[in-house]
């Protein structure tokens, strides 16, 4: 499983993927928002969404966990 993990402190605007979701590199899977400026979260590895650990309004920290990828 690879983690996908917030980088900054920000607001999810939007959870763009799904739980089951097959996802390639590059595609995004959040979009948080902070000072007004939107930031996609995409993920590095292609593979299956097993699980996403927000929702839109919810307020994350730097580290916090957002999705897990299924690799295999």
């Amino acid at each position: 499983m690879h983690e996908i993990r917030a980088e900054i402190t920000a607001n999810v605007w939007q959870v763009v993927a799904e739980e089951g979701q097959m996802v390639a590199e590059g595609d995004e899977l959040v979009i948080l928002e902070s000072m007004k400026m939107e930031i996609p979260v995409v993920t590095e590895v292609p593979g299956v969404v097993r699980e996403i650990h927000v929702e839109p309004e919810q307020t994350v920290q730097e580290g916090d966990l957002i999705a897990l990828i299924d690799e295999s």
